[in-house]
């Protein structure tokens, strides 16, 4: 059994990581502190189990989710959380999470999930391993045999028969990346999720990656529907997730299977003469997902360096964007959010001081009880006196 940890927060993904070793030994555990590792591992490894952290720098837990399960439909998932919303938790059992766990995560919980989760797993591998699996190779070797076609190579004795017959109207989709030097791994996996599931839902079809920065999409419409439909969900989604400049371009409606080498090669050359889409992430969203990664992540390293990298913005710029949103410093907001879930925490008498310190983000008790004097004029002590909580 395979299973990824995916946290940016290294205690966490360890103590996750030890847990399970501990537990389930023969167990792989492989651990991710972003999303971009998580969807490297995807790709390398046979993943069983994910456990992923709900808000992460640059994509949440629930569109890692989200856009990872046509891909993987038989991974079992797990969100992982600082929150207790009710929304985040409807949200991610209506993407079909297995189970939602709060921080800081129980051993035994943890260690009955797992075996709970094992259980169905082999459970299913009985039921289906040579169906899939059969499905599976077959569903390659139609890709393969398309990628063949569309780059004008040979495709021997190799029968496109079925293509003919599951396709004779089509239209082909090529979507291109602008990156640089830039590993794409994460957005190219992005957009062959995305575009995939976009096909799917406006009719049938598939998508190939035609080089490292470029997927062709292979799509048959249902009655009525329009490819403008299509494109534009697909390029509002990609909006949303990418973070690279992307364009897309359509071949428009065809009939002849043999003409698809001379349109992948007009599509190339007209993406020459098409701008790409510019993608930026606006100060409003910016700020709404720098709030969200705070109150998830106050106990941790929340320097404004790592909070500018989390929303992929210079810092001097998302330091005066913060300001400009929430009518405070940045340093002031963290500060004031800490030292009010201090307060919460300080009236609970299992819990020492130098805990609460280091619940809220202090390891330095005595700084901790600078700043909060400071704020709140008096110490921490004083104010559990003042609420008449004695310490167990």
């Amino acid at each position: 059994m395979n299973i990824l940890v995916a946290d940016d927060e290294s205690v966490i993904r360890e103590g996750v990581k030890r847990t399970i070793e501990n537990a389930c030994p023969g167990y792989g555990v492989y651990v991710a502190a972003s999303t971009e590792e998580a969807v490297k591992i995807l790709g390398e490894r046979h993943v069983d189990i994910v456990l992923t952290d709900i808000i992460m720098p640059g994509m949440t837990g629930l569109e890692f989710m989200r856009i990872s399960k046509r891909k993987h439909p038989a991974i079992k998932w797990v969100v992982i959380s600082a929150h207790s919303e009710f929304a985040y938790a409807q949200e991610a059992v209506r993407l079909g999470a297995r189970d939602y766990l709060l921080k800081p995560i129980g051993k035994s919980k943890l260690i009955e999930l797992i075996e709970s989760l094992t259980a169905e797993i082999n459970r299913e591998n009985l039921q289906s391993k040579e169906s899939v699996r059969l499905k599976s190779s077959l569903k390659y070797l139609r890709e393969a045999v398309f990628l063949r076609l569309a780059a004008g190579l040979d495709t021997g004795n190799l029968d496109i028969q079925s293509f003919v017959e599951d396709f004779p109207d089509y239209y082909l989709v090529f979507v291109q990346m602008d990156a640089g030097n830039k590993s794409v791994h994460l957005e190219h996996f992005i957009v062959e999720n995305v575009l995939s599931e976009m096909i799917e839902t406006h009719g049938q079809g598939f998508v190939v990656s035609y080089d490292r920065q470029s997927l062709l999409g292979l799509a048959a419409l249902s009655e009525g529907t329009r490819i403008d439909t299509l494109l534009d969900a697909l390029k509002g989604h990609l909006k949303h997730y990418l973070k690279v400049p992307f364009q897309i371009l359509n071949s428009g409606l065809h009939h002849d299977f043999k003409s698809v080498p001379q349109i992948v090669t007009r599509l190339r050359q007209a993406s020459a003469t098409v701008e790409y889409d510019s993608i930026k992430m606006s100060g409003d969203k910016s700020i709404e997902v720098a709030l969200q990664y705070i109150k998830a992540h106050y106990s941790g390293d929340l320097s404004l360096e790592k909070m500018a990298s989390v929303v992929f913005l210079n810092p001097v710029y998302f330091s005066q964007l913060f300001k400009q949103k929430t009518g405070q410093g940045y340093k002031e907001y963290v500060t004031g959010l800490r030292l009010d879930q201090a307060k919460q925490l300080l009236c609970n008498p299992r819990l020492k001081l130098a805990e609460v310190a280091e619940r809220v983000g202090y390891q330095d008790v005595r700084h901790f009880t600078q700043v909060f004097r400071k704020k709140f004029m008096q110490t921490p002590t004083e104010y559990r006196q003042e609420h008449n909580v004695t310490v167990i």
